[in-house]
């Protein structure tokens, strides 16, 4: 059975600024790839959605992909059809506005990697949407909480922040990571 819960609608108030509170993971317990973004923008957070900003290329490529389509709870129904499970290292963090660069570490904490390794012992790969979410989950996970025999690797940022590389390159490099640890077809591979 899928996790597909809403998200936490925590934003209040802090010392500093805004803390933003990520939303729950997206899985299914057999889930092989977990992609990891750093912590929910302020548009996520606002529309309650992984990857709400229009111009966020992490849909538009799953439907490359997968074929990933129709409404938001449609795509994530989809998306852990496939196996892949969706979340963000940080479970909380003062960010003022939605750019990683503004993250404020020392307020930040990770979410709980090591039961959810526990529940979901079928990951091979983790995915990173981005260095960020790399450098994050480098810092505040420790190796202990990853299961054995899981992968990772870096790509490129969805985020539309991130503009120097095209679509087609950001594409080719999701199709290869995907193609490696999924057991689904991968359009156009």
């Amino acid at each position: 059975m899928a996790t597909i819960a809403a998200a936490s609608k925590h934003t209040g108030e802090d010392i500093g600024g805004e803390t933003a509170e990520g939303f729950p993971p997206v899985a299914r317990r057999d889930a092989r790839i977990l992609v990891l973004g750093s912590l929910p923008g302020q548009r996520s957070i606002a529309e309650q959605q992984y990857y709400a900003h229009p111009q966020n290329a992490f849909w538009p490529i799953m439907k490359a992909l997968f074929g990933v389509q129709g409404s938001y709870q449609d795509r994530l129904l989809q998306l852990v059809g496939t196996r892949i499970a969706l979340w963000d290292v940080l479970h909380s963090s003062i960010r003022p506005g939605s750019l990683d660069g503004s993250i404020k570490l020392d307020s930040a904490r990770a979410n709980d990697f090591e039961t959810f390794f526990r529940a979901h012992a079928d990951i091979r790969l983790i995915a990173f949407n981005g260095k960020k979410a790399e450098q994050l989950f480098a810092r505040f996970v420790t190796g202990n909480s990853i299961g054995h025999g899981i992968r990772r690797t870096g790509l490129p940022s969805t985020s539309p922040a991130y503009a120097a590389m095209p679509f087609s390159r950001k594409l080719a490099l999701w199709r290869r990571a995907m193609a490696a640890a999924s057991d689904k077809q991968i359009t156009g591979s």
